[in-house]
């Protein structure tokens, strides 16, 4: 009985021991953790706002916008309307969130179909997530995107010349710098990137809840675990320190007074919120004063990362803040 017992101990030890090391020389069993979570509480705020959606939109889904990348495909909400009466309108191209590690365009289909139903066509787009979409593929094929849309706009009743960047989290983070490469011809060298469009069919950014400083990231606490994987998944190493052309992501440090017109928000226990004040800072020093949404720092109910899909109060003013926005600069 004891050799058993201390058989089983020896093969609790060695798959406690194996678990260990998996972590430590991979991201993804992190990523996996992450990713369950965080696209089961995406589908469950989708879900939730089901009950906001206007029945004049319709939608298309599963467009590819690269038929060589299987991963590259979006869905495009537009209203009903726009299809009989010959009008194009702004176009919305939202990347969404998920940490860069997760996530999918059909999170977002229900917060699209509400913007769309304001006047506007949104097109959501889907990328490859990292390990798998390191650092910077998610760019390359957002721009691909952008350029797809460009071409084909008026098929899907949209206006190519009024362009918006839109983006939560992770993804904000891609619609910044992406806005960035188009609006900055030195950036777009350094990244490596051309734009597939013209910084006068950019009329503006909606960035929600971003990280916008990867060099600054507070990667303690609750929260840092979190930020590590994504560090260490995005960019393919665990220390980005000595790494020039990651910390590329940093479009604080690479802001031009040609970035075109931002909205800007977080919710006040958003961990990312310095993310934010820290882009509208810098964007201030360019002479670009962005359109913000912050809350006191005593805003009750606390607001959490990603507070704008609770379609609460301080969802629905958000809400209603991003379309006046949207309106004012794409009119």
């Amino acid at each position: 009985m004891g050799r058993r017992i201390v058989k089983i101990a020896l093969l609790i030890l060695f798959i406690l021991g194996t678990i260990y090391v998996a972590f430590q020389v991979s991201p993804y069993p992190s990523v996996w953790i992450v990713r369950y979570f965080f696209e089961k509480e995406a589908k469950t705020a989708n879900d939730r706002l089901s009950a906001f959606v206007p029945g004049h939109v319709s939608g298309i889904a599963d467009i590819g916008y690269d038929t060589s990348d299987p991963d590259a495909l979006l869905d495009v909400y537009y209203p009903k309307e726009a299809a009989t009466n010959g009008e194009l309108l702004p176009l919305i191209v939202w990347t969404h969130g998920g940490g860069l590690i997760s996530g999918k365009k059909e999170h977002l289909e229900n917060y699209c179909r509400m913007l769309a139903g304001e006047g506007f066509v949104v097109a959501a787009i889907d990328y490859t997530v990292a390990p798998k979409g390191k650092y910077p593929l998610p760019l390359r094929q957002l721009n691909l995107a952008l350029g797809f849309l460009s071409t084909k706009a008026s098929v899907y009743h949209a206006d190519a010349s009024r362009i918006i960047l839109a983006g939560d989290s992770g993804g904000a983070m891609l619609s910044a710098q992406m806005a960035n490469i188009i609006s900055s011809e030195k950036y777009a060298k350094m990244v490596g990137i051309v734009p597939k469009i013209r910084p006068r069919q950019l009329k503006g950014t909606l960035l929600y809840c971003g990280i916008y400083d990867v060099t600054n990231l507070n990667t303690g606490g609750e929260f840092g675990g979190f930020l590590k994987t994504v560090l260490w998944a995005y960019f393919g190493k665990k220390d980005i320190f000595d790494d020039r052309y990651a910390q590329s992501a940093s479009v604080v440090d690479y802001l031009t007074p040609n970035f075109p017109a931002s909205f800007i928000s977080a919710g006040n226990k958003d961990p990312l919120l310095e993310q934010s004040r820290l882009l509208s800072a810098k964007l201030r020093e360019q002479h670009v004063v962005p359109d913000t949404l912050f809350y006191p720092a005593k805003h009750h109910p606390e607001l959490a990362h990603e507070y704008q899909f609770t379609y609460d109060e301080s969802g629905k003013a958000a809400f209603s803040r991003s379309i006046a926005f949207l309106r004012k600069v794409t009119r």
